[in-house]
């Protein structure tokens, strides 16, 4: 039934409403401020302020190329197999999920079969599925900072806020897992245990022992793990990162794995799960085969990529081209962690996986009277309405949002990563050095400025 009501000139006016409400339970969880802050530096480019997008994880927006030899692959693929412009098998082409099982074998000593890995578009296609077929009563539960695609699909699953174990900044983000013990001890519903390793936001690796005790948390409260490693290879720190697999056991788990950060090519929209110990638990098997019966309903993955899959991570230059990749990052964050480890009000530990920075506030120093210069009064107003949205709330989006509006760099406050802690996240993917380096300098300079401006 309609709704009535009369505007100032008494006109009356209606708000129709749908028969039913078409809306999902969970549709307040869903949340990427990684995407939905660049609107507001889209706004600060309307009026004459020149952005650096230190926002997103994309290698090839910050100036990566794929090496030649890559291309050459990619080129005599498509010019010899039209195959690859066609429909791939739902789970996979089968040559590529033999060669990733075989790979993973030889990497970790563990057994799994083909029929073990699953394709999808992308390991955002994958985080949805995993997530939106899990019975509605049982939780995963993940790190905070949490990777909001993670956080916000299991969210939305259960109709409620994401459930989640704290990462330490002042123990270089090692996990509590005494929190994270007593969490599942005393909530039952929840079932799985969510790893991100290397750490996205926080380029943290987890180290061996960390790991085995998490599977041994999972064994004793019979949970299972998903452990997203689209970042496997790109670690550049002193602890050596360990596959889930080469630790997981008898526990069943899920491993996610993709091309998107390591060719690096997200536009090929290639990701894959593989499941182990799915023959130890039949619940968890009944769950395997939901996932691989919800993707028969969409016929395939990408198949260009999964064929040159095998021929890229085969050839003889690619751990090299990983390598150089990784010496690189190892240098931005080398150099950014000297940047920031001088400035006083700021936690700032060294990255040594992926290619983030996580910078954290100390307890109680935000306020909301800090401010940083801005060029003139059209800006101000821009960000003083951003502000008035805020409700007093989230004083690390006040800092994000002064610091794009002062100096133009874009970075992602902690506040979108389902954390507590105020901060904020960049990136260690530019290639311009000088460029890297005044950027950082530019934020370390602003953070000082912006704390000691009230």
């Amino acid at each position: 039934m309609p709704l009535v009501f009369s505007n100032r000139n008494h006109i009356s006016c209606y708000i129709i409403f749908m028969r039913n409400n078409i809306v999902h339970p969970g549709a307040d969880e869903l949340s990427y401020e990684i995407r939905e802050i660049v609107d507001f530096g889209n706004e600060l480019e309307g009026l004459g302020v020149k952005m650096i997008w230190e926002n997103i994880g994309d290698p090839v927006a910050k100036g990566e190329r794929l090496p030649p030899w890559m291309r050459d692959i990619i080129k005599k693929v498509m010019d010899e197999d039209d195959s690859v412009f066609g429909y791939s098998p739902t789970k996979g082409l089968l040559e590529t999920r033999r060669f990733l099982a075989e790979a993973r074998k030889k990497e970790t000593g563990v057994n799994i079969t083909p029929d073990d890995i699953l394709f999808f578009n992308g390991l955002g296609d994958a985080i949805s599925k995993v997530y939106t077929y899990l019975n509605e009563h049982s939780r995963v539960i993940g790190p905070s900072p949490a990777y909001p695609t993670h956080s916000s699909a299991e969210a939305a699953h259960a109709d409620s806020p994401h459930i989640t174990y704290e990462l330490n900044p002042k123990r270089n983000w090692l996990p509590n897992l005494e929190e994270l013990r007593n969490k599942i001890k005393f909530n039952p519903a929840i079932s799985g245990i969510l790893i991100i390793n290397p750490d996205n936001p926080t380029g943290m690796i987890y180290p061996k022992r960390v790991l085995e005790e998490i599977v041994s948390i999972a064994r004793e409260f019979d949970l299972f793990i998903v452990c997203d490693e689209i970042y496997a290879n790109l670690h550049f720190g002193p602890e050596k990162m360990v596959p889930l697999a080469a630790v997981i056991g008898d526990v069943p788990a899920i491993v996610m794995r993709g091309l998107s950060k390591e060719v690096p090519w997200p536009g090929a929209r290639c990701g894959w799960i593989e499941m182990y110990n799915k023959e130890k638990d039949p619940v968890f098997a009944r769950y395997a085969k939901t996932l691989l019966d919800a993707k028969q309903l969409e016929v395939c993955s990408t198949t260009l990529p999964q064929r040159v899959l095998p021929e890229i991570f085969s050839h003889p230059e690619f751990l090299p081209y990983v390598a150089l990749r990784n010496k690189l990052y190892q240098k931005r964050a080398d150099m950014a962690y000297d940047i920031f480890r001088g400035v006083s009000g700021i936690i700032a530990p060294k990255p040594a996986g992926a290619f983030y920075m996580t910078i954290v506030f100390e307890d109680g120093i935000l306020n909301e009277r800090q401010s940083l210069p801005l060029q003139n009064e059209k800006i101000r107003e821009a960000v003083d309405l951003k502000i008035s949205k805020l409700n007093g709330g989230s004083l690390d989006k006040r800092f994000a949002y002064y610091l794009m509006a002062s100096t133009g760099i874009c970075v992602v406050p902690l506040s979108g990563f389902n954390s507590d802690l105020p901060g904020f996240r960049a990136t260690l993917l530019e290639k311009d050095e000088k460029l890297f380096e005044d950027t950082m300098k530019k934020i370390a300079e602003s953070i000082k400025g912006y704390l000691h401006s009230a």
